[in-house]
């Protein structure tokens, strides 16, 4: 005889689930706060030597780019609080859910008290691993879809979000820090280093919308990212119109890969529909 998954989680459990991510998405807007500078931390464009700011290096994305932040903090809250009601306390998706999401947030926090503490280098394994633990929660989410409305913008829009933009947060980290370290490109041009690094990024955006056919928040935020890419090196210092234009060509990639795979597995499940019945 099978258990019913639903019911091999005691209630106990469940609430310290919640709980815990509750707690979490605290102490990620307290981390969020002390990075923008407003609760006596260093804002982020100034730690670490300035590692971070939109001048910086090439994949950098202009400083207008990371107010897409307030968003993503504004859905965790909001997701914090949707999976603390009764409803959502022994709901398979969100017993799967809540402790990645948990550590994405711990984990966001931990990259801000690295960067705080100039530690660019630990920086980079953070939101390495804060990448893996998104993905883990967006195969969540499509593995056990959604049941209503709310639920899909409150935690499929967020998730989607937060990874999206984490994905361009990475390519950003990993070069601020290869070129604070003196990493010299093996005499390759940095150019060539910022388009090739582009360039994996869209493909990384294209491979996102095939994987999940089509949804729009993580193509939206990364879209985003790549954007501001392309307006920091193209209005503002360092200067680089190659840079500028491949960034430009991925967020198009991103966005006609997003558009093909939506309406290729909406064509898919018309088809997949019983046929109405004649009476």
């Amino acid at each position: 005889m099978t258990t019913n998954r639903h019911t091999t989680s005691k209630p106990g459990h469940d609430l310290a689930r919640q709980l815990t991510v509750a707690v979490s998405a605290v102490l990620a807007v307290i981390g969020s706060f002390i990075g923008s500078g407003a609760a006596g931390g260093t804002p982020i464009q100034d730690a670490a030597g300035g590692a971070l700011a939109a001048d910086a290096t090439l994949i950098a994305p202009g400083s207008g780019a990371f107010g897409i932040w307030t968003l993503i903090y504004a859905g965790l809250l909001a997701y914090a609080v949707w999976q603390l009601l009764p409803a959502q306390r022994t709901a398979e998706r969100h017993r799967r859910l809540g402790y990645p999401i948990a550590a994405s947030l711990l984990l966001n926090a931990a990259w801000i008290l690295s960067i705080q503490f100039d530690l660019l280098w630990l920086s980079v394994p953070i939101i390495g691993a804060l990448l893996v633990v998104l993905i883990l929660a967006f195969r969540i989410c499509l593995a056990l879809p959604a049941k209503n409305l709310v639920d899909t913008i409150v935690t499929d829009g967020t998730v989607g979000l937060y990874l999206g933009w984490v994905c361009v947060a990475t390519a950003a980290n990993i070069t601020a820090a290869l070129v604070a370290a003196g990493f010299d490109g093996w005499g390759i041009a940095p150019e060539a280093w910022a388009v090739a690094v582009i360039a994996l990024a869209g493909l990384v955006g294209v491979a996102l919308a095939v994987w999940d056919r089509g949804r729009i928040a993580p193509a939206l935020s990364l879209a985003w990212g790549l954007a501001w890419v392309a307006v920091a090196r193209l209005a503002d210092a360092p200067a680089s119109t190659a840079t500028g234009i491949a960034a430009l060509l991925a967020v198009a990639a991103v966005v006609v890969a997003t558009a093909v795979a939506r309406v290729t597995a909406e064509l898919r499940r018309t088809r997949a529909a019983p046929a109405p019945s004649a009476s």
